[in-house]
């Protein structure tokens, strides 16, 4: 579609002081009283009489709240217009108007809209004489405004069946990728209203603002700022908000402002207020501060996702790129004779390149560089490689073109001066410079005429600004390859390895260009292009500081800032050197890559190819990668198809170097049939990848949509290293079960952890899963979250008493389990001489159950060591039959019971069990129980006197003061052994939390720490979070 590039209407917010602070805050202070005044002036006292009479219920009508009578009742005109003013600032001269009426003063009423109109025909005048000198002088499209016209019909048309349809405020959004055109296309919008071409009958004022002209503002008010846009005689800020569904703000730029905007409660309806500049922005598009007022915004691919979060119910109209016909269109006209038809068959025939130019900032960049210097073999030579390069053929076109005949010296220490007020520029997030900026660097006037020529300037004004955003990223990296030797230190600019922790700080915003550009510049190709214009580039030294700076980090770092979003594999794309790239990915053992759409897919595959050392990879892939049915919203059928065929080729290259791994990661996949296939056919042994060449130990496919026919256990199974399988959160149906079981079956199987968890597995498929315990390997198997009810239990039990079952975990929490079921579990433990963990948690055991269970426990022959009880709707009445399992059975050392309303009692009773002698628990959970305080003493007793005690969970328990301090003296007794104490100490009083940090630092084998077990429990369970994706 449209254009590219980011043009501002900029404000200069630091000339806002002195004489022009009070020219701006006398305008906004003038009301719109002294013209109300002279109208409610002509009123006769009777006439004015009536008018307040009136004006007691007039308000409701506008749903606002009256002023009181005794306010108005003998009040004078300047003192009522003082508290119109005041009570309806924005619905003023409706009310008025409406009055005017009723007292039969038509003419009043007659004159005040001849006045408005005339007064916003004014602004507008105003507005077309400044829009149409930046559209001429400061907007670049490099074509007819008759053909852009053409190019934005379709994006035209839907602004107007947003703006024309709606009477009521609306918040419209512009977006597409960067350098697609959306502030040009905004900034002909703002010129065609003004013209009296477009929305005509809809707004009366439209205010236009680049809001990154305000990241060095950190205070202003919305009134200030729109005073500043009022021509004289164009009427009071207060006449203009009289009919706020006729205000348009639009607002672009938000890819670039610094601070971030988000959901906030300390927002303000004061428009004249001076505050936070984030606050006045969150706040006008939150629709607090005047919420009748209609929006539209131009949001990036970077910006797009944050604020899209503040809108009300926006609209969007997207800005596509150019198609072919516009690309053939724009040569010609670039290139004004049959040249350009030539060079666009040049550029048809360079697929990659040809792809680039649907961006028109693209397009623009590479006829220019053409133009600079036009040699057909060096397009075939250098072009569609990467961001780096294009860049700097452009940059080095125009320098040859312009300074020839200047030495390496000279053009050396010119371009740094552009490059240190680029890189000055990016570090403070400054995209507007005024002369200042300019000397301060050292660019003379001779020289930023000279940078005007090569467009690498253009004016703005009385500022100087990058002819487009992404040339300033440009030269600001360049300055990084310029440096040499010691250089004095700039205060401003970071060193390279701080400006890879702020590229990799944030996670969308504009420093992913120059992330892209950093590694797309360091190859051998950009710098045999630099060093005959600027003498020796360092590439190699920036290199061994990029790989340092991965090195520093730690592996969690690297997957949360590289790799999960795909940002670190996009940029070594761009960088294409297999030496370097291999040096980057051999970093890594473990990888986490998140795959949003085709592009990720490609550039994963570039990078995992270089992966030699991988040994761990989380994969993620969202469902529209594989999807085999288009959706016009993801654009036209050509491009579906284009992507179709790329993962086509992707992913079977990526499946390709999955058998090298020791653990494979799939999580939260959509995949489709052919894609299971694929993932199939890679995994299999042949002739070429034999089976000694598989090396995976692990495998987990949580949350997996598409698990096939389940064929692919048969395949991944057999492998002989593999010992682990979790498919937590992907259903399995009876069918693919009985797959999986006769994989599991087969003598080739090694797997001793199965995890099936939250699987949707019924009773019957539990049934089929309990015959492969006998002749299975399976140590471990997890069950947790599935509706097994008693049944599939006994099923379960019934293997568990045969002697070759070699089960030793067995995890069945929130499985509808009741106390039936313990009757089985009963006659297991009794005979089962392996399992050592029974998970039971969260199932309507009752006392009953729980009873049944402390009988086998009580047989000394019985194995069990842990058994976790949480939530099981327990009461003191069980605690009993529990107390003497601790005397009974030795090898019982971990019960859990939290969650249960065992009550005084019970706490209790438990506690004078492990008093016992005989008593060997090691772990005992109490969290969430029902107790209260006066157990503490127990407690107390029960720490000091049981030896073998290294663990309790008191977690979501809020004792009070006094209790804690019985349990403290404990702690600190010399014959407390206790090395884990769950708390959860932020619960606590500042006193209290003074007192276990006491305790903490005393016994430096102590630790009180909040959710103590979770991640252990989570484990064992093979519990999962759900994907949040960041792309």
């Amino acid at each position: 579609m449209s254009f590219f590039f980011k043009c501002h209407l900029f404000i200069d917010f630091e000339d806002f002081s002195s004489s022009r602070v009070q020219d701006h805050s006398s305008k906004v202070m003038e009301t719109s009283g002294f013209g109300l005044l002279q109208y409610l002036q002509k009123l006769s006292d009777e006439e004015f009489q009536r008018f307040k009479e009136l004006l007691r219920k007039e308000p409701k009508k506008f749903k606002v709240k009256p002023i009181s009578w005794t306010k108005i009742k003998n009040t004078s005109k300047e003192d009522l217009v003082m508290q119109l003013n005041k009570h309806y600032p924005e619905k003023v001269w409706n009310i008025v108007l409406s009055l005017f009426v009723q007292v039969n003063r038509e003419d009043l009423s007659t004159m005040i809209q001849k006045e408005r109109i005339d007064k916003h025909t004014k602004f507008k005048e105003n507005m077309k004489n400044t829009f149409q000198h930046i559209w001429t002088l400061e907007t670049n499209t490099h074509i007819p405004d008759s053909s852009y016209h053409t190019i934005i019909e379709l994006q035209y048309r839907a602004l107007q069946d947003i703006f024309y349809w709606e009477s009521e405020p609306v918040t419209a959004v512009v977006s597409g990728p960067r350098g697609q055109g959306k502030t040009i296309f905004l900034r002909k919008v703002m010129l065609d209203w003004a013209a009296g071409n477009l929305l005509q009958n809809r707004f009366w004022y439209v205010f236009f603002f680049s809001v990154f002209a305000f990241n060095n503002t950190t205070e202003l008010s919305l009134a200030e700022l729109m005073s500043s846009n009022l021509p004289e005689s164009s009427g009071t800020l207060d006449d203009i908000l009289s009919d706020p569904k006729r205000i348009l703000f639009i607002l672009d730029g938000f890819n670039y402002l610094k601070f971030d905007l988000e959901l906030r409660t300390n927002l303000s309806n004061d428009y004249r207020k001076k505050l936070p500049t984030e606050i006045v922005l969150s706040s006008l598009l939150q629709k607090i501060m005047l919420p009748e007022c209609s929006l539209l915004l131009e949001l990036g691919n970077t910006s797009f996702r944050k604020i899209t979060l503040l809108l009300q119910y926006p609209r969007e109209i997207f800005i596509t790129g150019f198609s072919e016909q516009t690309i053939t269109f724009y040569c010609v006209s670039h290139f004004k004779n049959h040249r350009g038809r030539e060079i666009f068959e040049k550029l048809k025939g360079i697929k990659p390149l040809f792809t680039l130019c649907s961006i028109p900032f693209w397009c623009w960049m590479i006829c220019h560089s053409l133009e600079c210097q036009y040699d057909s073999r060096e397009v075939e030579k250098r072009y569609g490689e990467t961001d780096g390069l294009i860049y700097t053929l452009f940059m080095v076109s125009a320098f040859k073109a312009t300074c020839s005949k200047t030495t390496t010296r000279k053009n050396r220490i010119r371009i740094k001066t552009l490059c240190t007020l680029a890189v000055e520029g990016m570090w403070k997030q400054v995209y507007v410079f005024d002369s200042e900026d300019l000397r301060r660097n050292g660019i003379s006037e001779t020289d930023k005429e000279v940078w005007l020529r090569m467009n690498f300037f253009q004016n703005q004004g009385n500022n100087t600004v990058f002819y487009h955003h992404s040339l300033q990223w440009y030269f600001a990296i360049l300055f990084y390859f310029l440096k040499q030797g010691k250089e004095k230190h700039h205060p401003i600019i970071g060193s390279l390895p701080q400006l890879l922790g702020e590229m990799y700080a944030h996670k969308q915003n504009q420093w992913f260009q120059t992330r892209v550009l950093l590694f797309g510049m360091t190859t051998e190709k950009v710098a045999s292009l630099l060093e005959p214009c600027f003498g020796f580039i360092s590439t190699e030294e920036v290199r061994q500081e990029i790989i340092g700076y991965i090195k520093s980090l730690s592996q969690q770092e690297c997957n949360e800032k590289l790799v999960s979003t795909g940002k670190l594999f996009f940029c070594l794309l761009d960088n294409n050197e297999e030496r370097f790239v291999r040096q980057v990915m051999d970093l890594f053992e473990e990888i986490t890559v998140d795959i949003s759409n085709a592009d990720d897919l490609t550039v994963a595959q570039y990078s995992l190819q270089q992966a030699s050392k991988l040994k761990h990879l989380r994969l993620h892939i969202q469902k529209k990668v594989f999807s085999e049915i288009h959706d016009p919203e993801d654009g036209d059928l050509e491009m579906f198809n284009f992507r179709k065929e790329i993962v086509a080729i992707c992913w079977p290259m990526i499946c390709s170097y999955l058998h090298k791994l020791h653990v494979l990661d799939l999580d939260s996949c959509h995949f489709s049939r052919k894609a299971i296939q694929d993932l199939c056919n890679s995994m299999s042994p042949s002739p070429t990848v034999p089976l000694t060449h598989f090396k995976l130990q692990s495998l987990l496919c949580s949350f997996m949509t598409n698990f096939g026919d389940g064929s692919l256990f048969h395949t991944l199974l057999q492998l002989s290293h593999l010992k682990y399988l979790n498919l937590y959160g992907t259903n399995l149906s009876n069918h693919v079960v009985e797959m999986l079981c006769s994989a599991l079956r087969c003598s080739t199987c090694k797997v001793e952890e199965l995890l099936l968890g939250k699987c949707d597995i019924s009773s019957e498929a539990c049934g089929i899963i309990a015959t492969v315990l006998i002749n299975s390997k399976v140590k471990h198997l997890s069950l947790v979250e599935n509706p097994l009810k008693n049944k599939g239990v006994m099923s379960l039990c019934e293997m568990l008493k045969d002697p070759n079952c070699v089960l030793e975990s067995l995890m069945l929490s929130y499985c509808c389990l009741t106390f039936i079921a313990c009757g089985s579990l009963y006659e297991a433990l009794l005979s089962n001489k392996h399992l050592s963990l029974l998970d039971l948690e969260s199932n309507f055991l009752e006392d009953t159950g729980v009873n049944l269970l402390c009988e086998a426990l009580k047989d000394p022959n019985c194995t069990l060591e842990e058994l976790w009880l949480s939530g099981c709707y327990l009461t003191s009445e069980c605690c009993e039959a529990i107390s003497t399992t601790f005397t009974c059975n030795k090898n019982l050392k971990t019960l859990k019971l939290g969650n249960n309303n065992i009550q005084d009692t019970g706490v209790k009773q438990l506690c004078e069990a492990l008093c016992h002698p005989n008593c060997n628990l090691q772990c005992l959970g109490l969290d969430m129980c029902e107790f209260t305080s006066d157990c503490c003493e127990d407690l107390a007793l029960a720490l000091i006197t049981c030896n073998t005690l290294k663990s309790l969970n008191l977690d979501w328990k809020l004792l009070e003061h006094s209790g804690l301090e019985v349990l403290c003296d404990a702690l600190n007794h010399k014959d407390c052994n206790l090395k884990m104490l769950g708390l959860d100490k932020s619960l606590f009083p500042e006193k209290s939390q003074t007192l276990l940090q006491a305790v903490e630092k005393k016994k430096e084998n102590l630790n009180v720490v909040h959710f103590p077990w979770i991640e252990e429990e989570c484990q064992k369970r093979g519990v999962r979070l759900v994907w949040n994706s960041t792309n």
